[in-house]
């Protein structure tokens, strides 16, 4: 798609993990109790202005040594590292098409357990991000892409190495500030949402360009759905290269490069996946497998890879809940 700066401006270790039942009784708590909700900004007294998120810091909310911590988190970029005994993942707001004092705002919010422990070793932390822009210019529609970043020793791998990308995710799209029980395209069509729902890689033949998503050659993404006219994959207008269908989820392949002079390919789900539970190294490897011109080679390495929702347009407050999601990379 367009560039994509990931910057982490800071570390916070912090457990993870919950529910959405969990957020909704601590949010009728807070409210029960005069305390501002969980989106109104956080400590620092900064409430939603205009309707939207806050556009600063954010609140934590703890449950002690044996529950769980809700933080949130409202800046433009920050790293967020939560302490896991198994797989680690890294989160950012990444707001990289959108500076504080212009339209919109984006909110953060990540829930973890406080003793390190998730249901499986690959298990990443429950997130949901709410948010809400106006509609940028043609050149640089995309405000944010607000995601999740694995964060693993296999990475960088060569393609030719590959076995396995595990994928067991869950997500919701709704109108609102609170998570969503399922995704209501025809509510979210008449907010006016631009965005899509969507896994995104980088690859090159250089290791340390691999992990970096504005050097890499090569940038691969899985959209598991999109909204909106606005919300297109870059070489949709020159039509599907190639098909695939895994665990009954169909993939269309379009190809063309963004404003960084990246080769973007871009697999997109026929129509709108919530849940999906499958391996998508075939779609990653098919493509060196092609031989075809600024595509990716079997010595080529993957190097990065991140789960989240570009975040372009929307007429008012929209929620991308995340509440179960698993990466598991092997080689």
């Amino acid at each position: 798609m367009v560039l994509r700066w990931i910057v982490n401006v800071g570390l916070l270790a912090i457990p993870i993990g919950a529910t959405v039942g969990v957020l909704m009784g601590i949010e009728s708590h807070r409210q029960a109790t005069g305390q501002a909700p969980l989106f109104a900004g956080g400590g620092d007294g900064e409430g939603a202005g205009g309707g939207g998120p806050s556009g600063g810091g954010g609140g934590i909310v703890s449950g002690g040594n044996n529950g769980i911590t809700i933080s949130q988190y409202c800046q433009q970029f920050y790293g967020i590292e939560p302490q896991s005994k198994g797989v680690e993942y890294t989160l950012n707001p990444n707001q990289w098409g959108w500076t504080e004092g212009q339209p919109g705002a984006l909110c953060l919010n990540v829930t973890t357990f406080n003793n390190h422990t998730y249901p499986t070793n690959t298990t990443a932390p429950e997130f949901s991000v709410t948010w809400q822009y106006p509609q940028g210019p043609e050149s640089q529609p995309v405000h944010a892409f607000p995601n999740i970043k694995l964060e693993s020793d296999v990475l960088p791998v060569a393609l030719q190495a590959l076995e396995h990308v595990n994928i067991i995710v869950h997500w919701t799209y709704g109108v609102g500030d609170e998570a969503a029980a399922s995704t209501d395209a025809q509510a979210l069509s008449q907010n006016l949402l631009n965005g899509n729902v969507a896994i995104d890689m980088f690859i090159d033949s250089d290791q340390n360009n691999a992990e970096n998503s504005t050097k890499a050659k090569y940038e691969v993404m899985v959209w598991f759905a999109d909204f909106g006219a606005a919300a297109q994959p870059i070489g949709q207008d020159k039509g599907v290269v190639s098909t695939q269908v895994l665990n009954g989820t169909t993939f269309n392949l379009f190809s063309g490069q963004n404003s960084l002079q990246q080769n973007v390919l871009t697999w997109l789900a026929s129509e709108t996946t919530e849940s999906f539970t499958g391996d998508i190294a075939p779609l990653i490897t098919q493509l060196s497998a092609m031989n075809l011109a600024d595509y990716p080679a079997e010595s080529d390495f993957l190097g990065y890879l991140s789960f989240g929702s570009e975040a372009f347009s929307s007429n008012s407050n929209v929620t991308f809940s995340v509440p179960l999601l698993s990466i598991d990379v092997q080689a």
